[in-house]
Parts: C-alpha cells; sequence; structure tokens
C-alpha cells in the first residue's frame, strides 16, 4: 500500500497481493483516522462478499476465486469499541460482464486499487441495534 494526504483526503494505491480490509485498517491505525467515506475501483480476486438476512439476523458469505474488476468500492469508516470499523460494499464484474456485488468481507488485489479516503472532522461510532443484529451508527 502506497498513499499521501491531500487536504482532507488520502489518495491510495493498492497493490497486487494487498487485501483491502486489513490495508484500510493499517492506514485507519497508522493516521488515526476516527470517521470517513471511502471509494474506488480497480481489480481483484479471492473475494469474500456477504448477504445479510434479516429473518436469520446473519450475514451469508460467499467467496470467489477469480479475478474481477472492481467496478466500485464505497462505505465509511467509524469506530466501534475504539477500533476501527470499515462498513464497505463492493461491485463487480467478471470476464463475461455479469455484475454482483455485497458487503465487502475481504478481497485481494489482482492488479492494483485506486481509493479515495475523505476524512471527515468529529468522530462516528457504532452500537448494536437489538432488532437487525447490526451495528448501527451511534448519532
Amino acid at each position: 500500500m502506497e498513499y499521501k494526504r491531500i487536504d482532507n483526503v488520502y489518495v491510495v494505491r493498492l497493490d497486487v497481493g494487498d487485501e483491502i480490509m486489513t490495508s484500510l485498517t493499517d492506514l485507519c491505525n497508522k493516521e488515526n483516522i476516527r470517521s470517513a467515506t471511502v471509494q474506488g475501483l480497480g481489480a481483484v480476486n479471492d473475494v469474500t462478499v456477504g448477504y445479510y438476512s434479516l429473518e436469520e439476523q446473519r450475514y451469508f458469505p460467499k467467496t470467489f476465486n477469480q479475478q474481477f474488476e472492481m467496478i466500485a468500492l464505497n462505505g465509511n469508516i467509524t469506530r466501534k469499541d475504539g477500533e476501527p470499523y470499515l462498513h464497505l460494499h463492493i461491485a463487480l464484474s467478471d470476464e463475461n460482464y455479469r455484475f454482483f456485488g455485497g458487503h465487502l468481507n475481504s478481497a485481494v488485489i489482482s492488479i492494483t486499487a485506486e481509493i479515495y479516503v475523505t476524512v471527515l472532522n468529529g468522530e462516528v461510532n457504532r452500537r448494536v441495534n437489538p432488532e437487525t443484529n447490526l451495528n448501527i451508527f451511534d448519532i
């Protein structure tokens, strides 16, 4: 991972073998990022995405072990129990131009990724919503 800060935005490049969630968590810890938005694109493989079942109140993960275009990566960075909490979604396209996506659990960069992390002034924390069992904004 390479990055630089321009005003309140970290411009991040991930390289082959970097894992998105780990890399962005490392960035948050190194730069003390408390709250931010995330957007990006690139190419990935070894992707695990999740679909949340409200009925069962849990995520169902699915792993794909092939290369994809990362059409969009977006989400936010907050804090839960004092630690960085990344809530990211990913949209992917395969070699047949089929699209799918979901809640990002992990993805390894296959070529590169270009990501903007826009830092917000202040801090947003999370708490568990007892009705959905999801970590929601604690506003």
